[in-house]
């Protein structure tokens, strides 16, 4: 039998064997192209003026290491593909400090009640101020220590420092807070209640009052030395928590002392209480002093008695025409 050669692909068949090698191309381009165009056009970032950016490496092949720091307000900066731009605040921060429950569940606001050295719950309000340092050595140790872990805010959820307002203030209550508190309770407690808030010695017990010969310096004195030896240790404490100078510019303002609700309505009523006793001392006082006033009258009276018949004239109402001085049986009118 004669042998068969093979016979050629029809035209169609190749065809569609080139469009479906084009079409597989084509989604190769795609799978690969988009993410690469998308990376370098992620690569580059800025920083506004409020703020400074560690940037870690993120790409498939790279480490996790810091790549650089971006100062404030800087221009565009190109970071590498796929990496990370951990963006803290660069200007002076504050943290407040209430005695108010109801200011208290906001973020970035802490409540502080300590005891004074008589036993007394103090209300503490004030405000820390406070700035990021903006070294770059020391920026970079800072995300490393605390930019790669999350903490908890007061709505419940983690956050890292790094994620907006949220994520700082989280930080802030969690590592700020302890520090701030327990020096407030250490300052607090050298004190007595009532060289704070002089009206706490209304509602104190007698045996509370040790010293009672030492005059007490003024609530404001006080309230000032507080404030001044918070600012000496506090500065310290937080270089000690931390590890490092991670803050700079620290200072802390004590605006006011308080008293707790209960405590403060005692003082209330004893205040209400002084006051209605001075007040019936002042009716007191002004008997005896119209007493007194009646009774030199009548002295003066006695020794003039026409000064007390002109006296009595004088008091009587406009009009009159006819007066009878002795007439017991008074003054006879006529009648029609």
């Amino acid at each position: 039998m004669p042998s068969r050669t093979p016979s050629a692909p029809s035209g169609g068949a190749s065809r569609r064997s080139y469009r479906g090698l084009a079409a597989v191309l084509i989604l190769a381009l795609i799978v690969i192209g988009v993410p690469a165009l998308y990376g370098a056009f992620q690569g580059f970032e800025r920083t506004s003026g409020g703020e400074v950016a560690v940037v870690r490496d993120g790409g498939p092949l790279d480490d996790n290491k810091v790549r650089q720091i971006i100062d404030p307000g800087s221009g565009v900066a190109w970071i590498g593909w796929w990496s990370q731009m951990h963006r803290y605040p660069a200007q002076q921060r504050f943290y407040t400090i209430t005695s108010d429950k109801g200011h208290g569940e906001r973020s970035g606001v802490d409540v502080v009640n300590v005891p004074s050295g008589d036993g007394v719950n103090m209300g503490i309000e004030g405000t820390l101020y406070f700035g990021l340092n903006l070294d770059h050595e020391t920026l970079k140790s800072f995300d490393d220590k605390f930019g790669t872990r999350k903490f908890r805010s007061t709505n419940g959820g983690t956050y890292y420092p790094w994620q907006d307002d949220e994520g700082w203030s989280a930080f802030l209550d969690q590592i700020i807070r302890p520090v701030i508190d327990n020096d407030l309770r250490t300052q607090i407690n050298n004190f007595r209640c009532a060289e704070l808030v002089s009206s706490c010695a209304l509602v104190q017990n007698n045996s509370s009052q040790q010293g009672g010969g030492t005059p007490q310096q003024g609530n404001n004195a006080n309230i000032a030395k507080i404030q001044n030896a918070v600012n000496t240790s506090l500065a310290e404490d937080l270089k000690a928590t931390l590890g490092a100078d991670y803050l700079t510019g620290i200072h802390f303002n004590l605006s006011r002392v308080t008293l707790p609700t209960e405590v403060q309505e005692a003082v209330n009523q004893a205040q209400a209480a002084f006051a209605k006793v001075t007040e019936a001392q002042a009716k007191v006082a002004q008997a005896r002093a119209e007493a007194d006033a009646n009774k030199a009258r009548q002295d003066g009276y006695n020794k003039c008695p026409t000064c007390a018949e002109i006296e009595k004239l004088k008091a009587l109402p406009q009009g009159i025409t006819v007066y009878a001085p002795g007439n017991t049986g008074g003054v006879a009118l006529p009648t029609k």
